[in-house]
């Protein structure tokens, strides 16, 4: 029951990362101004006409109207008067962004719901692995550890709202996304009753190690050119595609020339797996999602941005990296075998 738990956390965390990547793509990281509710309701408004000033209507303390591009903030329950009273209300302090978008609004939300039901469920993993507590007592530290994150995870959102979307709030949010899938990862691995059928050796544990690190700094520099493209996208709008990375900076390639070094790094490993007989065949997934990548990034330089390019880069990416953990852990916990070239 409790690694059903553990898959069922780690899912919808991925669901969490594609949903994040959706809302980057169609720019609705603002959809919801404020947090944790939105625009002061549990459930968004569908109509400006909902956040427009109306007489003779009952708000609620924390609600929000839009009144001459600012935010205005409900400071207690009332019924309103005919006219606008300004002593009912308040300015939202924690920036001054007023722009209501239906279609980034749901799409943020959808985000956050799914954000709260995988918060649920790793909560869940958690109270069931109170079970193993006498047993293995790294599982419930891990498992409450992971609740802690998710709350933490939770509260980073918080802030990459209030700071407008900064570009470092975006890539702590996106790295501590997915520390908790290795964490999640590990516990998988570690609950699992199976023997293994795997082997190891020092070199390829040290390569593939450095596989999973080399992926993260690529993700870390991915999300600073995917913000350098947010910001032409600001400059040049939608329709400008073509233009959006002709005069690309220098993170950009650095960013492409760094997964020459990741493919042939995964291809090392491939190969050392393969003559060896180590089992580990989840590699073959891995050199799969790499090319993928490749794929998606060539796309969206050589064919100004197809549709669900972007997305799709980010998502794999975080699939890559989880694939390689996973690997790493299938190999630390691999039977004692030593192999030699």
């Amino acid at each position: 029951m409790y690694r059903k738990s553990v898959k069922v956390s780690l899912v919808l965390v991925y669901l969490v990362i594609i949903a994040g990547a959706v809302v980057r793509m169609t720019g609705s990281g603002m959809g919801c101004p404020d947090w944790p509710k939105c625009f002061g309701y549990y459930i968004p408004p569908t109509e400006i006409t909902e956040l427009e000033f109306q007489p003779n209507r009952d708000y609620k303390k924390g609600q929000v109207i839009i009144v001459d591009q600012s935010l205005k903030v409900a400071v207690e329950d009332f019924k309103t008067a005919e006219e606008y009273q300004p002593s009912n209300w308040e300015n939202y302090e924690k920036h001054d962004y007023a722009i209501f978008n239906p279609t980034h609004t749901w799409v943020e939300y959808i985000n956050r719901l799914l954000g709260a039901l995988a918060g649920i469920a790793v909560l869940i993993m958690a109270l069931l692995s109170l079970k193993k507590i006498r047993f293995r007592k790294r599982i419930p530290i891990l498992s409450w550890l992971c609740v802690f994150m998710m709350g933490f995870q939770a509260w980073l959102g918080a802030t990459v709202v209030y700071s407008v979307l900064a570009p470092a709030k975006i890539t702590v949010h996106m790295v501590m996304a997915l520390v908790i899938v290795a964490v999640l990862l590990y516990l998988l691995k570690i609950s699992s009753e199976k023997e293994s059928n795997q082997y190891k050796t020092k070199t390829f544990q040290t390569l593939l190690g450095i596989a999973v690190i080399l992926t993260l700094i690529q993700v870390v520099m991915g999300t600073q050119v995917r913000q350098f493209v947010d910001e032409q996208i600001r400059s040049l709008g939608y329709d400008a595609k073509e233009s959006w990375l002709a005069d690309p900076n220098i993170t950009f390639y650095v960013h492409r020339s760094f997964s020459i070094i990741v493919l042939l790094v995964n291809l090392a490993l491939w190969w050392k797996n393969r003559k060896l007989n180590l089992n580990l065949n989840r590699i073959n997934i891995v050199i799969g999602l790499i090319l993928l990548e490749v794929a998606t990034g060539v796309a969206m330089y050589n064919f100004d941005f197809p549709f669900l390019s972007q997305p799709l880069h980010l998502v794999i990416a975080s699939l890559l990296f989880g694939f390689q953990f996973y690997l790493l852990m299938e190999s630390i916990y691999a039977t004692e075998k030593i192999k030699k070239l």
